[in-house]
């Protein structure tokens, strides 16, 4: 097999992983419902933690779906510097989150909205516990801060519902200043004659339907995730979910459970060491939970106990990632081979600190790997270049044994023999850098720093298709290039599907966002000019390779 036609091979191999992955997600994808996220209280496994006797039990709610709906209440807009959240007082629910730094993928007019109708997102949470409010309740809105004011690093949206007899609850919403993180704690005070126990549960509800403006040909990510330090990353699939065979860590003193999609996440980050329960499960009209519950501290008659958990909401921006949890960083998507990506960005990001231009970077970047891998592409290109020197004898080998294959193959192994000449000397540094290859593929597809950074005139955004094609024709060129530059099979129907192959191929990357497609075009234009120097060397000694 020559070098030419491993490549396609790996080509075409990645292209049928891409599409099988993108009928994956339309398969497991669901239909839109125009039903609220409303869902049944989660009920926790275990009881209170330490509750002491003669506390009032925290009893399993009704079934999913059994509650009756609560009715329509207030909605409080909040802003702050980095987005609008609007939360229902009907549940205390957050339901709307404006991303104001990030605009829509479908319309860039508009501002990204994470949580709102659109999907069915939002981020509920409440108390489980005889007559304690939860996200069915009705609440009321307190007195406060609405806005992030001038100087001011944060602010509180407090939110009050009625609990047991002399039992108060009050819902806290802190923003804060320059962060998507949002602090939601349950303040429980115990006017009562008994002990009060119970739990508090945080989750994200939202359909299965993966993001609009994605695209088929580039399968991402869209589901439920759990992390803990002892099981590491996981990704839930919406079909385990279907199917409740979901395998993912119950209990945990450290991590956090977040809804997962391409370029953005929501997760719910309880604090260290701290107890607390995962589960992810199927709702009714076609919507999915994911959340945690934490033991509410045992409340004695007269005092207050506080119960809380942080919503990271908003961009997977590696920095704000790893600042907000251990571990968050992990749900930038960089598939199998995230232990070469992880290093890959970082180098892209320093040549974007540097140049002040995304498209510049993956330029620098294309070309610093390309001089890493230099001697083993230089010694792919020295094959290439002896195997077509020696092709008009090989032909005339193929000739002479036409009806004899056995004596074929023994006079070309002699061939390879004389000239020195390894029939496969050009596979093994291609094989090498197929895992850089295909880990930049990922880098570029998942960081979210591309998306919407323009390039130059008429490339607006690197994420998303070159909208006049520009960069894709010139892909097919250089394809088109290579391949003749490369020795032709000797089998003439070979040669005449090999120079096809770049324009079957070429189809793809019109539907590649335009990052990509720059990457591989610089690649193939570098390899172009160290291929032509090698063959242009070898040229000189043609007469010695090339004797009858």
């Amino acid at each position: 097999m020559d070098t030419q036609r491993l490549i396609l091979f790996f080509v075409f191999t990645f292209s049928l992983l891409l599409l099988w992955d993108a009928w994956e997600k339309e398969r497991r994808s669901t239909a839109r419902v125009s039903a609220p996220p409303e869902s049944g209280v989660p009920a926790p496994t275990a009881p209170p933690a330490k509750a002491p006797a003669g506390a009032a039990p925290a009893t399993a709610p009704p079934v999913p779906g059994a509650a009756p709906a609560p009715t329509k209440g207030e909605v409080v807009t909040v802003r702050t510097d980095l987005y609008v959240a609007e939360i229902d007082t009907s549940g205390a629910t957050l339901r709307r989150l404006e991303l104001l730094a990030h605009k829509d993928t479908v319309d860039p007019a508009k501002n990204f909205v994470l949580f709102g109708p659109e999907h069915q997102y939002a981020a509920q949470s409440g108390l489980i516990g005889e007559q304690l409010p939860n996200h069915r309740s009705a609440w009321r809105a307190l007195p406060g801060e609405r806005e992030l004011s001038p100087g001011a690093e944060s602010f509180e949206l407090r939110l009050a519902a009625d609990g047991p007899p002399g039992v108060t609850v009050e819902k806290i919403y802190t923003f804060r200043r320059n962060s998507y993180l949002i602090d939601v704690a349950f303040e429980v005070t115990n006017g009562g004659a008994a002990p009060l126990a119970g739990h508090a549960y945080f989750q994200l509800v939202r359909d299965g339907r993966s993001p609009a403006g994605e695209s088929a040909m580039m399968y991402t990510f869209t589901g439920p995730a759990v992390y803990t330090a002892e099981k590491a990353f996981r990704k839930i699939e919406f079909s385990e979910l279907d199917k409740d065979k979901a395998d993912y860590p119950r209990q945990a003193r450290d991590g956090w459970i977040a809804m997962v999609q391409h370029y953005f996440v929501a997760a719910w980050l309880p604090a260290d060491q701290t107890p607390r329960e995962y589960y992810a499960r199927k709702l009714p009209d076609a919507l999915y939970a994911a959340g945690t519950i934490l033991a509410l501290p045992a409340v004695e008659p007269g005092a207050r106990q506080r119960v809380s958990a942080t919503l990271y909401a908003g961009p997977q921006e590696q920095r704000r990632l790893k600042a907000a949890a251990p571990g968050l960083e992990l749900v930038v998507d960089y598939g199998w081979l995230a232990i070469i990506a992880w290093p890959l960005f970082a180098v892209l990001e320093f040549f974007y600190e540097w140049s002040g231009n995304w498209g510049v970077a993956i330029i620098l970047l294309t070309v610093l790997i390309k001089l890493i891998f230099f001697p083993l592409s230089a010694a792919s290109y020295k094959s290439m270049a002896k195997m077509k020197l020696v092709t008009p004898r090989l032909q005339r080998i193929r000739e002479m044994y036409e009806h004899d294959r056995a004596k074929m193959n023994q006079a070309m192994m002699e061939l390879y023999r004389t000239e020195k000449i390894n029939p496969l000397g050009g596979c093994l540094p291609i094989l090498v850098q197929i895992p850089v290859f295909i880990a930049l593929y990922w880098v570029l597809l998942a960081a979210i720093e591309l998306r919407h950074a323009p390039f130059v005139l008429w490339i607006k955004d690197l994420s998303a298709l070159d909208p006049y094609y520009v960069l894709p024709v010139l892909m097919t060129v250089t394809m088109v290039i290579q391949t003749r530059m490369n020795p032709p099979p000797p089998d003439p129907v070979q040669a005449k599907v090999m120079q096809f192959m770049p324009y079957v191929f070429s189809v793809f990357f019109f539907f590649f966002p335009a990052g990509l497609v720059l990457y591989w075009l610089v690649n193939n234009i570098l390899s172009i000019l160290q291929q032509w120097q090698i063959q242009r060397m070898f040229e000189r000694d043609k007469p010695a390779h090339a004797r009858r």
